[in-house]
């Protein structure tokens, strides 16, 4: 039989008790110290996480905002450019047409003058031909009002008859494409006239100023 002496348990000093008892409760205790200070280390750990990011994000915001501005300059100068090469390219086609018509002229060189001094800006010629007294012109302009002053033109050369508009229509490139048909006869010589013309026909013209 196992005899257990509870009074020699109870008569243990209570310091011994106290010792016995925080021997016991030090690990839970050591455990609730642990925990907490890994979660304390987790939060300072987020926090400073947060901060650092939120300064690259600021940073990052700062240079979009320098990029965004340095965009919007070239941006208006990359249109000036564009404008300037349209312009440009305008200019070349106008200069290739007409010299193309020079080289290939069927009639009187100061009718070719006149026709292309008639010829005003956002229009330029694409065909011409030429009979002994009918001239047929076709072209393509940005806008009827260039169609509208290339025929006024016309119109006021001395010597061509009032053009006979035939048609006028929007294309696929957002162009006009226009012809127009005049009759023309030789024009009188002026006085500032060139030595060349008064080989052809000099008399004739001489007498029809004279008339006139």
């Amino acid at each position: 039989m196992i005899k257990i002496n509870l009074l020699s348990e109870g008569k243990r000093p209570a310091a011994v008790r106290r010792a016995r008892a925080t021997r016991e409760s030090l690990p839970t205790d050591l455990g609730q110290f642990l925990l907490l200070g890994v979660i304390l280390v987790a939060l300072v750990g987020c926090v400073a996480y947060w901060f650092i990011n939120k300064n690259q994000i600021r940073d990052k915001g700062r240079e979009i905002d320098v990029a965004q501005a340095e965009y919007d300059k070239l941006e208006e100068v990359i249109k000036e450019v564009e404008a300037f090469k349209t312009k440009r390219a305008e200019l070349e086609h106008k200069i290739a047409v007409i010299t193309e018509l020079k080289a290939n002229q069927r009639g009187p060189v100061r009718v070719m003058d006149e026709i292309s001094r008639a010829v005003p800006e956002l229009l330029w010629l694409t065909d011409m031909q030429m009979s002994a007294s009918q001239i047929k012109l076709r072209g393509q302009a940005y806008n009827n009002n260039a169609i509208a002053s290339f025929t006024e033109n016309l119109d006021r050369v001395a010597g061509f008859d009032e053009p006979d508009f035939k048609e006028s229509k929007l294309g696929r490139s957002e162009v006009y494409d226009f012809s127009i048909n005049l009759g023309f006869n030789l024009l009188p010589i002026s006085v500032d006239s060139n030595p060349a013309d008064l080989e052809d026909g000099a008399p004739e013209s001489a007498a029809a100023g004279a008339g006139g």
